[in-house]
């Protein structure tokens, strides 16, 4: 009997840390399982194991030289000035021990939820794990080393012979998938971003809309700084749905990074935890309405790891699950348990309180600019329209 979602988690996907201090911490994994379970929202039997992906699998995006770089330098044996070629001790990648293995759980654990979903014996999966958008064919970049999204497309392409539609709506451009798919027609990339302006990786303009026989298969929507709740879901939904009509793929990838919370304290974006509750809510909407449910969905950025990802992760598996619930006071079990660790005062409900920021004096300016960044960068499929005729018909 098909299951209605999976949730992909072990506590080795902890492994993938580069130091203490490091931005990028994965324990919000463990946080996030722990609100799911006190909120009763989750059962051991959602639960499945990841598993190691192959080099063969690696290498269907990544060049074989950089996945030797990575387990030589994961061992220590892969000079600096080498690794450096590689993207590698870096300060955003910092080498750690072991870092191949690490790595390719991650992978492997997108992989999983891939062969639930196209394999039919779940309609959707998580692998929070996921999300490493920013690796490239032989170099790593951004917090990403391998490219687990691009790994997964590419795999499902060979595997399952199927059209997909990646929708990122992390703070930062999804340069890694798009870049890897640029050229492909039967890849679509949407990214919804915080401008590169001031913003690694300083891509995602409007005008990278593919090449050769992609072009017109990537989609970019760089909204301003400050940009808040309204702007952005306006943004979010719109270019969403126009996008799935024009594509209509056979299967759903979302890449969730949190950080376009007022709060990330690497991103420069106004909203709350509204958008949180959206961005699940459309995309099983849409993989419903056009997919027969297949969605897989992967984690990302997300560097508030107290107050903002369990609760904005929480909401996708919510989604899946048609859990409604998601509104009112967060367990006291769960506040209890995780206060003591945290820096900041953890939130007491699902929803952000009003006023956590003072008002953007810019709101009409941005609102304005981004409503026309999203008709600019939707032009080439809201042209291609046949135009109705005088009785309101095609």
């Amino acid at each position: 009997m098909k299951r209605h979602a999976v949730f992909v988690y072990s506590d080795q996907l902890l492994s993938y840390k580069f130091n203490d201090s490091h931005p990028f911490n994965q324990k919000r994994l463990q946080i996030t399982l722990d609100l799911l379970k006190k909120h009763h929202a989750i059962h051991e039997e959602d639960i499945i194991q990841p598993r190691i992906a192959t080099d063969e699998e690696l290498q269907l995006v990544h060049d074989p030289n950089f996945v030797n770089a990575v387990k030589m330098a994961g061992q220590g044996l892969l000079s600096a000035e080498k690794a450096e070629g590689f993207g590698l001790g870096t300060e955003d990648t910092p080498i750690f021990t072991n870092m191949h293995e690490a790595s390719a759980l991650l992978v492997g654990g997108t992989l999983e939820a891939v062969d639930q979903v196209m394999g039919g014996h779940a309609l959707h999966a998580i692998n929070l794990g996921g999300g490493l958008h920013h690796g490239f064919r032989g170099k790593a970049s951004g917090f990403c080393i391998y490219n687990d999204s691009s790994v997964a497309i590419k795999y499902i392409q060979e595997k399952y012979k199927a059209r997909v539609l990646y929708v990122d709506t992390d703070a930062h451009h999804g340069d890694g998938v798009q870049w890897t798919f640029y050229d492909d027609p039967e890849v679509c990339t949407l990214s919804i971003h915080e401008t590169g302006r001031y913003l690694f990786p300083g891509t995602g303009n409007i005008n990278e809309r593919g090449q050769g026989k992609g072009y017109g298969y990537s989609f970019n929507i760089p909204v301003d700084a400050f940009t808040e709740d309204e702007s952005w879901l306006h943004s979010y939904t719109t270019a969403f749905r126009e996008v799935i009509e024009y594509f209509r793929p056979d299967v759903i990838l979302t890449q969730n990074g949190a950080d376009a919370h007022y709060y990330d304290p690497l991103t420069h974006l106004s909203s709350t935890m509204k958008i949180y509750k959206e961005i699940p809510r459309l995309a099983h909407e849409m993989a419903h309405k056009y997919c027969e449910g297949r969605w897989i969905a992967v984690g990302g950025g997300g560097y508030d790891i107290w107050r903002v990802v369990p609760r904005a992760w929480s909401f996708i598996w919510m989604a899946m699950t048609d859990n409604p619930n998601i509104s009112g006071r967060l367990p006291r079990e769960w506040i209890d348990r995780w206060q003591k660790e945290s820096p900041v005062p953890l939130p007491a409900e699902w929803d952000d309180p009003e006023g956590i920021y003072k008002p953007i004096p810019r709101k009409g300016e941005i609102t304005e600019k981004n409503e026309n960044t999203v008709d600019k960068a939707l032009f080439p499929i809201r042209s291609a329209r046949p135009a109705p005729t005088s009785n309101g018909t095609a």
